[in-house]
């Protein structure tokens, strides 16, 4: 055996009574070192894990963990309002777009021919109404007269409203001509006989119910669609707005689909 591992194997030797004063010195000595050692203090192995927890308290994890889960659900909302953004995006344009409108001929207010063809190189508004509407035709028409006041300031004449009948019966030229006098001065009054408005209705997927033999003095109501179709230049549906669409509202997709269009073609109209 090597003299190192002699020397340990003594160190390790328990006290016999012969060498009791010997153990007692190293007894009081680390006594005394345990007391005297300046800032030293010992721990046991419960405070020792406590120490090393910290200010990791079970409130305090809670709290991370709150944390945790309300950014989750944030981040997870904003990514779903992104995506269905980008849907509304993709709807707005050509791809997936309903199919509204289609070849028609009537007359104006005025007795001048009117066709799909005159849509053509202008924003259009196309309501569908009759004169004896004691509500919701006004209140639509005074709609689209504060939208195009408001975006002719910043775009010109581009835009052109058009009102069409779904009552020829009692909707005569004189009469469109009479009742348009109280609304947006560029509005265009169109009618035509029954059979011609039946087809240009269906062509914009607007239902009514005016029969084919109404009586032209008769008092009777229509139920028809409410929507003003928004028509872009090239004569391609863009949106409808119904009755819970505010001016504003309006305004500011008209803004948006005319800011598109320019993107896409160089042009405004």
């Amino acid at each position: 055996m090597s003299k190192l591992s002699s020397t340990y194997f003594r160190s390790l030797r328990t006290c016999t009574p012969g060498r009791s004063i010997q153990c007692q010195r190293q007894s009081i000595c680390m006594r005394h070192n345990k007391a005297t050692a300046p800032g030293r203090r010992y721990f046991t192995s419960g405070e020792r894990d406590r120490a090393a927890v910290g200010v990791f308290t079970p409130k305090a994890a809670a709290l991370f963990v709150a944390t945790g889960i309300g950014l989750f659900y944030y981040f997870r909302y904003e990514k779903q309002k992104l995506l269905e953004q980008r849907q509304k995006e993709l709807e707005s344009r050509s791809v997936g777009r309903p199919h509204v409108g289609g070849p028609f001929t009537l007359t104006t207010h005025e007795n001048k021919p009117f066709s799909d063809k005159d849509l053509l190189g202008k924003w259009n508004f196309v309501y569908f109404g009759f004169t004896n509407c004691p509500d919701i035709c006004p209140a639509e028409l005074d709609k689209i007269g504060s939208v195009l006041t408001s975006l002719e300031k910043d775009y010109g004449t581009i835009f052109q409203p058009v009102f069409i009948s779904v009552d020829p019966a009692r909707d005569s030229i004189p009469q469109m001509k009479t009742y348009l006098a109280d609304f947006h001065p560029r509005i265009i009054g169109l009618t035509g006989d029954y059979e011609t408005v039946k087809t240009t209705c269906k062509a914009y997927r607007v239902y009514f119910s005016t029969p084919p033999n109404a009586d032209p003095k008769g008092d009777y109501l229509v139920d028809h669609s409410i929507y003003v179709y928004l028509m872009d230049p090239n004569g391609q549906f863009v949106e409808a707005f119904g009755q819970s669409s505010t001016p504003d509202e309006v305004v500011e997709r008209v803004k948006k689909e005319i800011s598109e269009f320019e993107k896409e073609t160089g042009r405004k109209v």
